[in-house]
């Protein structure tokens, strides 16, 4: 009876996540990973998380104990001091993305990635690979994209949702509820403080990197969600694409009002590409540029996780200042 229960609930589990968790979980339990069942029979104790993101949202649902490593940090230049502090004796496995000799190694039950974030699909270590070693692969729901063709445009449910799943997957669903109404909270005072939502929204433009070409997000990435949380509209949300590249003279034509840098640690950081900006023969005379209307925001800021939402609260206080 008591395993005829488990694989009932199981099959609830595996609904949209829009539907009510039950406060404890019951193994087996199926969660939807980009559109198929990802099973998981216990809950993991040896999980290895990718990406300062995803090691973000894990910590904020206190898994630290359940954690044998995280990987693609410091290759990055993405350790920040407070971000080291949370972590503390937790291991670096891979300054970039982790080797499949490398996960296995470790003796891993479960890892948090996605795809451009950790793992390839077609590359050696992907959720098919790591399966015979005994290693469930939960994919980041942002990077869906790269497999699922009817991905919808990036919203604030990304985050949600993958914040829910781990809550089921390591029966934390209370702090996870807690934790998602605590940010929908801050997101409704952001969107309250805006008393000109009927007005035309200010036009915004994530410059990443690069510099024939500039990398931005379309609108499957998440800044999409966060620009249109905080009151804004992505110049760039009609790239059918999560994180790409585009043309600078699409870019200048959509004459951005606000300009979010992003702000790597290192020589990339933001006052280099702002440099950049002021002296480009076109975007220099965007509205942003002549106004020096600029967010510098970190990239655990504007990839999936709990940084997001400081994150909008920056880009509206930007896009509306005399509101804030």
């Amino acid at each position: 009876m008591k395993r005829l229960f488990g694989f009932a609930l199981s099959l609830l589990l595996f609904l949209p996540l829009s539907v009510a968790f039950a406060k404890s979980t019951v193994y087996p339990v199926t969660i939807d990973n980009c559109g198929n069942p990802l099973i998981i029979e216990q809950r993991p104790s040896r999980a290895v998380i990718h990406d300062i993101n995803m090691s973000e949202m894990a910590f904020s649902l206190g898994l630290q104990k359940d954690i044998v490593g995280v990987t693609g940090i410091t290759g990055w230049y993405k350790m920040s001091p407070s971000f080291k502090q949370r972590l503390g004796k937790i291991p670096e496995l891979a300054p970039k993305y982790p080797s499949l000799e490398t996960l296995i190694a470790s003796k891993a039950d479960f890892f948090f990635a996605g795809w451009n974030y950790g793992m390839k699909v077609g590359g050696d270590v992907t959720p098919e690979t790591l399966k015979p070693y005994k290693i469930d692969t939960l994919i980041l729901s942002e990077s869906c994209s790269h497999t699922i063709s009817s991905q919808q445009a990036a919203s604030m449910d990304l985050l949600y949702d993958d914040v829910k799943k781990l809550g089921v997957i390591f029966d934390a669903q209370d702090k996870a509820d807690h934790l998602i109404a605590s940010w929908k909270a801050r997101i409704e005072k952001v969107s309250e403080s805006n008393p000109l939502k009927s007005d035309s929204p200010v036009k915004v433009f994530l410059y990443d990197s690069g510099q024939d070409k500039p990398f931005t997000a379309g609108k499957y990435a998440m800044p999409n969600a966060l620009i249109e949380a905080a009151g804004g509209i992505n110049v760039t949300s009609k790239m059918s694409a999560g994180w790409a590249t585009t043309s600078w003279e699409s870019v200048a034509q959509m004459n951005p009002d606000v300009i979010i840098l992003l702000d790597y640690q290192g020589a990339n950081g933001a006052d280099s590409l702002q440099r950049f900006l002021e002296a480009h023969p076109l975007m220099k005379y965007t509205n942003a540029v002549k106004s020096a209307r600029y967010v510098r925001l970190r990239y655990e800021q504007l990839t999936p996780g709990p940084a997001n939402i400081e994150a909008i609260e920056k880009i509206a206080e930007a896009i509306r200042p005399k509101y804030f």
